[in-house]
């Protein structure tokens, strides 16, 4: 048997008609860039994560960079953040002229240990960027708390997240402002990239909308340094036809990561499943265990059909890029031990029982189950 840890096709081939007629209509519009497909998809969106604005942009990455860059973040300034997550999520503090603070992870939810946090404020510091990671929240309680008591912005890199909600409240409606990516892999997925902030206030939102057009207010006259980061309309009228079907979606991931709870709590008692941390719902953008000879039993998986990822083999703290930035191996060791043991199993929507089934008969038999 073939298991992709992904396959978009399955999804595509339910809501192809619906979506070629909304592509047509964008066509026949002849408008493709910021109108009415981006105007609705900005509503939509920030209404579902329960707050007034949303601003369309060309990336998740850009999202993150826009971001700080309206928050006044910028040269010589610190933001604190996880080592735990892709390379946006730094980059995007970097490319602003700011220093990434990394923070170890809470090893039960692989999400920034707020614990940690306030050791490492400083007089630099003006943000906290939490990652929601693998579709989890990280825990905004703490996090607010510090940053209200320092003043601080905080920026929630929901790149993984949408949907997901802590204490009843989902991502976009728990810090300053928080960063979707509708990578097409991504649980509300374009056709290409695409990205949106999400944001409460007034001021920023106006912000945001003026820096994603080369800092343009009017057309023509510009006050600020912006870049171009628009979302198209295209991508948006796609995300129009998906953004409904999102909850439905989010449900069945669920239902698939509760059977690989099951099935590896009885076969395979040497991983550990993930855990879901009180008042959190997980949207399970991926279903990641913790596996004992992480890179033996993904070696095995690909030989037997099963495709994983590991995301992330290497800590940002440790890459190359940021060497000049001081850390050392052992500086963050719970980052340093997910980095080992994390493994990505099959999870999309699709996903079969018989599937699901045979990903963890693989699993039982690398570890000597027969």
């Amino acid at each position: 048997m073939k298991v992709p840890i992904l396959e978009l096709s399955l999804q595509h081939q339910q809501l192809k008609e619906e979506i070629q007629q909304a592509l047509d209509r964008v066509m026949n519009s002849g408008h493709f860039i910021l109108g009415e497909n981006v105007r609705a998809l900005e509503r939509d969106v920030a209404a579902y994560s329960g707050v007034k604005h949303g601003i369309g942009v060309a990336n998740g990455s850009d999202a993150l960079y826009l971001s700080l860059l309206a928050c006044g973040v910028g040269e010589g300034d610190e933001v604190i953040t996880s080592a735990f997550t892709f390379f946006a999520t730094a980059g995007a503090i970097a490319r602003v002229g700011a220093v990434p603070v990394f923070v170890d992870i809470d090893p039960l939810t692989f999400n920034i240990d707020p614990s940690q946090i306030e050791a490492k404020i400083t007089a630099k510091t003006k943000a906290i960027m939490p990652v929601h990671l693998y579709g989890q929240c990280a825990d905004q309680e703490e996090i607010n708390r510090l940053a209200a008591h320092y003043r601080l912005e905080v920026i929630e890199d929901a790149a993984q997240a949408i949907g997901a909600t802590f204490r009843g409240r989902k991502t976009g409606a728990l810090g300053t402002m928080a960063c979707f990516s509708f990578f097409p892999t991504k649980n509300l997925g374009a056709y290409g990239d695409g990205g949106m902030i999400v944001t409460e206030r007034d001021d920023l939102a106006d912000k945001l909308r003026t820096l994603r057009a080369h800092g343009s207010k009017p057309k023509y006259y510009h006050h600020v340094l912006g870049c171009n980061s628009r979302l198209d309309e295209l991508q948006a009228a796609i995300l129009n036809v998906k953004l409904p079907h999102l909850e439905t979606w989010i449900a069945k991931r669920q239902a698939i990561a509760r059977q690989y709870d099951v099935l590896l709590s009885e076969q395979c008692p040497e991983v550990v499943t993930p855990v879901i941390a009180p008042d959190r719902r997980h949207v399970f953008h991926q279903y990641t265990i913790r596996a004992p000879r992480r890179n033996e039993l993904q070696a095995y998986l690909k030989e037997n059909g099963v495709e994983t990822m590991v995301y992330y083999p290497k800590p940002l703290h440790l890459q190359p890029v940021f060497e000049y930035l001081g850390y050392r191996e052992g500086d963050l060791p719970e980052t340093e031990k997910a980095c080992g043991e994390a493994l990505s199993l099959p999870m999309f929507p699709e996903l079969t029982a018989e599937q699901q089934q045979y990903v963890v008969a693989c699993i039982r038999r690398f570890y000597g189950g027969g």
